[in-house]
C-alpha cells in the first residue's frame, strides 16, 4: 500500500504540471526534482543523457521547463556511491534514475518508497531490485541489459579475429564491486570455449601503461575490455593504447568503435537509456510498476 501511495504522490508532482489546470498550476511551489545517479563520469555519459532526455520529452517533461534533474557523478568511487543516494533521498526527488549495477544498489539500499528506475547489466531479479519481470512489485522497475551473457559471444568473435591465438587478455577494474562477478563470468565462458585467458587490472589513470606492459609481456593474439564505467570513460586511450601495441580488441559497446576501437559487439546503451526516460515519465500513470525490460538485443560495430 505504501508503494502505490507514494506513486499517486509522485504523480501529483512530475504529471500535474502538464495535466492540471492553469489555476491548479499557479499553486505548484516549485517543479519536481528527479535524481540521477552513476558511477560513471558525466562527460563520458553525455550522449546517453541526450537519449535519456528524449525519453523524457516523448512524454511531454522537458528539463528545466517542468521537471528539474540532480545528477549525481561518483567519477569512478564506488564507496560515494551510497552518500550520494542518500543525499538524494534528503533532497525528495520525486524518483532515483541509477545508471549500472553498483548505483542500483545504493539506491535500493537508500530507498523503499520513492520510484526507482534502473538501468542494469545484471538480473535485477537476482539483485533484488524487483520481484520478477512481468511484475515488479515495490517501488522499482527498470531495464536489464543482462551484458554478462555477450561475454562468451565476444570471446567467441576475439578467436574468429585471431584463430591462431593461445592466450586472450581481459582487461578489467578490480576496484568495481562487479569485478569478482565479471571474472567467473569470462572464466566460466573460457573454460567451454577451451580457450586460456590472461587478466591484467587498470582501476586507476596510472595502470594503463603497466597493464599494457604487461600484455605484452604475455604476448596475447587478442584483447577483451569487459563493462565497467570507469574503462568505458577512458575508452580513447585505452584504444589508443591497444592501437599503438598492435593488439586485437574487443568492446562491449559502440562508443568504444567510434573512439576508433577495432570491434565491439552489445546491447545499444543509447536506447536503452532512451528506454529509462520513458519509463520515469510512465511509472505513475501505472497501477503498479511497468513491467521491466530485458534488452540485450546485441549489435556489432566495426
Amino acid at each position: 500500500m505504501a508503494s502505490y501511495i507514494e506513486r499517486r504522490q509522485f504523480l501529483a508532482m512530475l504529471g500535474g504540471a502538464a495535466a492540471w489546470p492553469l489555476t491548479a498550476r499557479a499553486q505548484q511551489p516549485a517543479m519536481p526534482v528527479i535524481g540521477f545517479l552513476s558511477a560513471g563520469f558525466p562527460e563520458a555519459y553525455a550522449p546517453f543523457l541526450v537519449a535519456f532526455r528524449t525519453g523524457l520529452g516523448e512524454s511531454g517533461y522537458v528539463e528545466g521547463r517542468n521537471v528539474k534533474i540532480e545528477y549525481r557523478w561518483a567519477e569512478g568511487q564506488f564507496d560515494r556511491l551510497p552518500v550520494l543516494a542518500a543525499d538524494l533521498v534528503h533532497r525528495s526527488v520525486a524518483a532515483i534514475i541509477t545508471s549500472g549495477v553498483s548505483s542500483g544498489l545504493a539506491a535500493r539500499a537508500a530507498v523503499s518508497t520513492i520510484p526507482h528506475v534502473f538501468l542494469s547489466q545484471d538480473d535485477p531479479v537476482k539483485l533484488k531490485f524487483v520481484a520478477s519481470f512481468n511484475r515488479p512489485g515495490g517501488n522499482a522497475t527498470g531495464v536489464a541489459l543482462l551484458t554478462s551473457v555477450l561475454v562468451k559471444k565476444r570471446l567467441e568473435l576475439a578467436r574468429e579475429l585471431v584463430p591462431t591465438a593461445a592466450v586472450i587478455a581481459v582487461l578489467a577494474n578490480p576496484n568495481s564491486p562487479e569485478f569478482a562477478a565479471q571474472m567467473s563470468d569470462v572464466q566460466v565462458a573460457a573454460q567451454s570455449l577451451g580457450q586460456q585467458i590472461h587478466v591484467v587490472n587498470a582501476g586507476r589513470d596510472g595502470d594503463f601503461d603497466s597493464a599494457f606492459a604487461a600484455l605484452l609481456e604475455q604476448r596475447p593474439g587478442a584483447l577483451l575490455v569487459t563493462t565497467d564505467a570507469f574503462l568505458y570513460s577512458r575508452r580513447y586511450r585505452i584504444v589508443a593504447l591497444a592501437t599503438r601495441h598492435a593488439i586485437p580488441a574487443i568492446y562491449d559497446r559502440r562508443e568504444f568503435a567510434t573512439a576508433g576501437g577495432l570491434l565491439t559487439y552489445g546491447a545499444n546503451f543509447r536506447d536503452a537509456y532512451l528506454q529509462i526516460g520513458n519509463y520515469t515519465a510512465k511509472f505513475s500513470w501505472a497501477p503498479s510498476p511497468p513491467t521491466c525490460r530485458l534488452y540485450s538485443r546485441p549489435g556489432s560495430s566495426w
